[in-house]
């Protein structure tokens, strides 16, 4: 992948000045809720540059970028998923791509988006619209991959994320994702959580008699997941990762027990495009050859890296 430059020196600054990109993995509850925190700041900046977004669409894909971070605690040893939108609203939708080895990509299916006048709020509702959310998850060893799709519930990609896990697995989750923008449009802040209930390892509200059973346990961690502050102004403001998790789920006994780097990132490459196209049937590349500019310039979609390829590469 080629990185964007971020130009804005004062945004560089602020970059620098605050936490590193990272996500922490926590339990609570002896084992009984699996949850993780994600700085995302670097990871939507990065993106947007590389596809240079507006303020619209850098809301929806970098909400998107963030749950699809959030969903590699939910993998299970080296594997790869896809994380889609379809819809019927201006903005089309999105996939997103994340890999156990902890990097992000993806694309709007609709870039740039049309809009009728100036935002007032930030919700998204109006620009997703009906449609279907999938997830696609490819293990080591896999052949094909095993899919599950919903229809929308709530035009809110964190709702309906939370969604798909109660209707295809039966699962009690929880996601939030916030953006910080300043005054002057440029993201300052970027970061989300996630919360999953494991019911095979019951037994805590048992020994809690604060918690008449697990469905009281499960409406408490709710509660206090619903209490968090916005994260995207959190980290904008440098704040601490583990103040939130230890402060907001003090009282469910919360061990971090990994950090992680998450990164904007895509395994493509010159050499992979370049033997991409030599690969195509000999008249098309013939065609490419005596029609096309010098050099071939191919967009990897699902980054924005742009790589220019001489003509006489493909000879």
């Amino acid at each position: 992948m080629i990185k964007a430059q971020i130009d804005d020196t004062e945004l560089a600054a602020h970059l620098e000045s605050i936490h590193k990109d990272e996500m922490t993995i926590f339990v609570m509850a002896d084992n009984a809720f699996r949850g993780a925190f994600l700085n995302g700041t670097r990871l939507v900046n990065q993106m947007r540059a590389n596809h240079n977004l507006g303020i619209l669409e850098t809301m929806i894909l970098g909400q998107a970028m963030l749950s699809g971070a959030l969903l590699i605690p939910t993998m299970k040893g080296r594997e790869h998923l896809t994380f889609r939108y379809d819809v019927n609203g201006p903005a089309a939708g999105f996939s997103v791509e994340a890999d156990s080895t902890g990097y992000v990509r993806g694309y709007l299916l609709q870039n740039k988006i049309p809009i009728e006048k100036p935002l007032e709020n930030w919700d998204l509702a109006p620009f997703l619209g009906d449609g279907t959310l999938s997830i696609s998850r490819i293990g080591e060893g896999m052949k094909e991959a095993q899919t599950g799709t919903v229809e929308i519930m709530y035009k809110n990609i964190a709702k309906d994320l939370a969604w798909y896990f109660a209707q295809s697995e039966q699962i009690h989750t929880a996601f939030n994702t916030s953006i910080q923008f300043d005054n002057q449009g440029r993201v300052v802040g970027a970061g989300g959580m996630f919360l999953q209930h494991i019911p095979e390892h019951g037994g805590y509200a048992k020994k809690n008699t604060k918690f008449q059973n697990d469905d009281a346990l499960i409406q408490r961690a709710e509660n206090a997941f619903s209490a968090m502050p916005s994260i995207g102004k959190w980290f904008s403001e440098g704040g601490n990762m583990r103040d939130v998790i230890y402060g907001l789920f003090r009282e469910f006994e919360p061990n971090a027990i990994l950090s992680r780097d998450i990164v904007f990132d895509c395994p493509c490459s010159q050499e992979t495009f370049t033997n991409h196209v030599k690969h195509l049937p000999k008249a098309e590349i013939d065609d490419i050859i005596k029609n096309d500019p010098d050099p071939l310039e191919i967009i990897c979609h699902n980054c924005g890296s742009r790589y220019l390829i001489p003509k006489k590469t493909l000879l």
